[in-house]
């Protein structure tokens, strides 16, 4: 112990114990937090080295430093700032299932409204071991069991760490390289970069790679836009002639299903007795019926900027980017051809995005301007009131019926989408508002979610009763989607029971099915709704949605295709390169078939070149949709017709009286639902059972037994 001591006591030694116990617990948060997918020896040996070599670099900026105080400060300081990194990608990585880039630590201010409960939700008791090491190396020099080493250290001493640092790391990289060739020209795997390279030099590589991206936009010129021209020509699939315009000049409402997979629509909980219990009664309905054209095998597509993503995707055909959200990266400054835009330039649409959550979150008050929407209501245009609102902003059912006032007023025809919020990560809900019971597993994020997902069913039902009583319903196409996964990889496992499989066999491909999500087109007046099997993604989204409206997409800038059309492409691209076809699902390096779910152990030849052409084509499709954002190539392209979109002539202030304005001096030619209902309003036609506006006299009828028909108020308990 003597010996021990008086190493400690010299700098040397003192930051040879801060490398070896932050390689410790970089290690640990390796293996019990990140799926990496090591297999093998080799690999198992690159996990266990690869924090070493960047450890030491980064602390040893300490010992350059003459004076001791200096020295040891510096250390704690560079050890601390290398401790929130790696807590703060385990935190994001148990939600997310990835990795923090630069881009989303530098947009933070932009998504951080309301995260609290989320970050709190995520802790673990384990974690106290991840700031352990840190407080330990603080009391050993607090209470000077290790005295600080008064003598020089020579410079020629430091650079020597530095030097070995880096001979390393170019040791790691070679062993990274021969057992994974081109690992860094993988751009579209952040998992293989920190699994053979490590957390600090991913954060370092994404920061170079974030700087290059800013450098290319700068660079680039028209003759960019000559390769994705050629894929769009090449992509393009026409729209099928019976559902082209079908449902022309009608508005459109997307009603946005925060954190909704596939796998809740028809999905019967069954309780303590063995009862079951339809977790969303009212969706499955609309999932049924003769109007609606609902699909079975979309997925999502998000990346870094879930719910942002979704809606680059729907809005724009394009996929969010690699790293970070688009929305906060390039949102507020390069030029789109989003829906609004081609709406109000084609059929002379007015455009609202309706969220009762901060404008800023995702940096949705610039994007919007950006995208050509007239009108934001965001959180100033609703009652906030404590107890109205959950973590991401206004409760469903609140949210909904105060949205009304704003909808009424909007010209039509109209493009809008309602962004709800509850059934959201915690997925928390107060006793008031819970009318369904949570399942009964060792997760209480798992459990949660079918309550919160049986509230929004029960908002969406009262909006559309609220859309059938103002005769909104019949003259609009009614739009609902997933925007990403609710339940993370992470807890898949976990889920696997209610879903009735087994959690030991679970894999890749289980994953990957869970990211469906549901998609209706509900066309009132319509008759030959049907539940179709073709595979897509939310990139088809926009090209679909256009069709219908009787807009032919030939000549605009989308990354996806029509999914009526017998061309769709139902090659569907993840954000991280994997790809699900109705043949093969492609999960890192794996080969499921799509049909059995069965792993391909032994790929044929002919089989292998299938999946390297699919690998190919998915490349290309984000390649290209990557370099549209990252270049702001659509500046350098504008389609026949579209009208020019200058944000600075956006405003979301004092909307409400603006709209109403412009009703006023349109007299007789104005097309408002208020307008046309002979400026009476309809908000009081909106019936709601939210127990936030309910007097004494109306809880009494809510804890009458319920009636059968669309309309019912539903008991408070279950």
């Amino acid at each position: 112990m003597t010996k021990l001591k008086s190493i400690l006591n010299t700098r040397l030694g003192f930051f040879s114990l801060a490398v070896v116990l932050f390689w410790a617990k970089t290690y640990l948060g390796y293996t019990q937090e990140f799926s990496l997918g090591v297999t093998g020896a080799m690999q198992q040996f690159i996990l266990l080295i690869n924090p070493v070599a960047t450890t030491m670099l980064f602390l040893s900026i300490a010992l350059y430093f003459k004076k001791s105080k200096k020295a040891y400060t510096v250390l704690f300081v560079v050890y601390f700032l290398l401790s929130v990194l790696l807590f703060a990608n385990i935190l994001y990585y148990r939600e997310f299932s990835d990795f923090l880039s630069v881009t989303t630590i530098l947009g933070a201010g932009n998504v951080a409204g309301g995260l609290g409960a989320s970050t709190t939700a995520l802790l673990k008791a384990r974690d106290i071991f991840y700031w352990l090491d840190f407080v330990v190396l603080l009391g050993l020099v607090l209470t000077k069991t290790v005295k600080l080493d008064q003598r020089l250290y020579k410079k020629r001493s430091a650079a020597a760490i530095t030097i070995l640092a880096v001979t390393l790391f170019a040791g790691n990289l070679a062993l990274a390289e021969s057992n994974r060739p081109q690992l860094l020209a993988r751009t579209f795997d952040r998992n293989y970069i920190v699994k053979y390279l490590g957390l600090n030099f991913f954060t370092a590589y994404d920061g170079y790679q974030t700087a290059q991206s800013n450098q290319i936009k700068a660079n680039a010129d028209e003759s960019d836009m000559d390769a994705v021209l050629s894929y769009v020509n090449e992509h393009y699939a026409a729209p099928d002639s019976e559902m082209f315009g079908i449902a022309e000049d009608r508005n459109v409402i997307y009603l946005h299903l925060e954190s909704f997979q596939q796998f809740l629509i028809d999905y019967q909980l069954e309780d303590e007795n063995g009862e079951l219990h339809e977790v969303t009664p009212f969706l499955n309905s609309i999932f049924h019926d003769q109007q609606t054209q609902s699909f079975t095998n979309i997925f999502h597509q998000v990346g870094q900027g879930k719910t942002s993503d979704s809606e680059m995707l729907l809005e724009n055909s394009l996929f969010g980017l690699p790293q970070g959200g688009a929305f906060t990266q390039v949102g507020g400054s390069n030029t789109f051809q989003s829906a609004a835009q081609i709406l109000r330039s084609k059929k002379d649409y007015t455009s609202a995005v309706l969220h009762g959550n901060v404008g800023s979150f995702w940096n949705r008050d610039n994007t919007y301007k950006q995208l050509g929407i007239d009108y934001f209501f965001d959180a100033d245009s609703y009652d906030m009131s404590e107890g109205n609102t959950l973590e991401y902003g206004l409760k469903d059912k609140l949210f909904l019926q105060e949205s009304v006032q704003y909808i009424e007023q909007l010209p039509q025809p109209f493009y809008s989408k309602l962004i709800t919020v509850s059934n959201h990560f915690p997925y928390p809900l107060d006793e008031a508002n819970v009318e369904f019971k949570a399942a009964q597993t060792p997760d209480d994020t798992i459990n949660n979610y079918f309550v919160t997902a049986h509230y929004l069913d029960q908002a969406i039902e009262e909006f559309f009763t609220y859309l059938k009583d103002s005769g909104l319903y019949d003259n609009s196409i009614i739009v609902l989607y997933g925007d990403h996964y609710g339940i993370s990889n992470s807890r898949n496992k976990t889920l696997a029971p209610l879903l009735g499989e087994d959690p030991e066999t679970w894999n890749g491909y289980d994953n990957d099915m869970l990211q469906r999500i549901p998609l209706m087109y509900h066309i009132p007046g319509t008759d030959n709704g049907k539940i179709n099997e073709q595979f897509g993604g939310q990139v088809d989204m926009l090209p679909t949605l256009m069709h219908l409206l009787g807009v032919d997409t030939k000549d605009n800038i989308m990354m996806g295709t029509d999914l009526f059309s017998a061309d769709h492409d139902e090659t569907v691209a993840f954000r991280n390169g994997d790809v699900v076809t109705p043949k093969y699902t492609l999960d890192g390096a794996d080969i499921y078939d799509t049909a059995t779910g069965q792993l391909i152990e032994e790929p044929s030849e002919e089989v292998l070149a299938e999946t390297e052409a699919l690998k190919e084509a998915v490349s290309t499709q984000l390649s290209l949709s990557d370099s549209i954002l990252h270049s702001d190539l659509l500046r350098f392209y504008t389609p026949e017709g579209l009208l020019e979109t200058d944000p600075a002539s956006y405003s979301y202030q004092n909307q409400l009286e603006r709209m109403k304005a412009i009703n006023e001096g349109l007299g007789d030619q104005a097309t408002s639902l208020y307008d046309l209902n002979g400026k009476q309003s309809t908000v009081e036609l909106y019936e709601t059972n939210a127990p936030e506006l309910q007097t004494e006299e109306d809880s009494s009828i809510l804890n009458q037994p319920a009636t059968d028909g669309l309309n019912e108020t539903k008991p408070v308990e279950e």
